[in-house]
């Protein structure tokens, strides 16, 4: 499975985050997140301070962003911590997880979707993730035009 940074897409990112913990590459509509070897990714220790930085980086509290989780290493989520995230009233456009293996990995994002309230979906190719993300932000768009 390719990283982004392998990708034709890596030079779109308008900024790159990096942390101990993974690296996060920032597009107009959507965050590809890509975090590393076997960390157990939780709220406290992870995602409440790049929430933080990336929410003021865009407008909304993300509500129009994708999040685009690109397993290229096996690691752990913490599901249950998506409570903190609801919480706080951060809110996304929808969720992505690109997995390479039908295995443990594919599983793990089925029970994430358990306790994600927006759109979530399970790709096997980035490609497919980002064009998914874009027609997310498309369909939102055509909406507001049609008002």
């Amino acid at each position: 499975m390719l990283s982004i940074k392998q990708s034709p897409y890596y030079h779109r990112a308008f900024q790159e985050l990096n942390y101990a913990h993974g690296d996060y590459y920032l597009f107009e509509h959507f965050i590809i997140a890509e975090i590393k070897e076997d960390i157990i990714f939780n709220w406290n220790e992870h995602a409440k301070h790049v929430v933080a930085e990336i929410s003021d980086l865009y407008e909304n509290n993300g509500k129009d962003l994708v999040y685009i989780s690109n397993r290229v290493n096996n690691y752990s989520v913490v599901p249950t911590d998506w409570v903190h995230f609801f919480k706080y009233q951060y809110n996304l456009k929808g969720y992505a997880v690109v997995t390479s293996k039908k295995g443990k990995a594919w599983y793990n994002s089925l029970l994430e979707k358990m306790f994600v309230r927006n759109q979530m979906q399970t790709f096997m190719d980035l490609h497919e993730a980002i064009e998914w993300a874009e027609s997310l932000y498309q369909a939102k768009k055509a909406l507001r035009s049609a008002v």
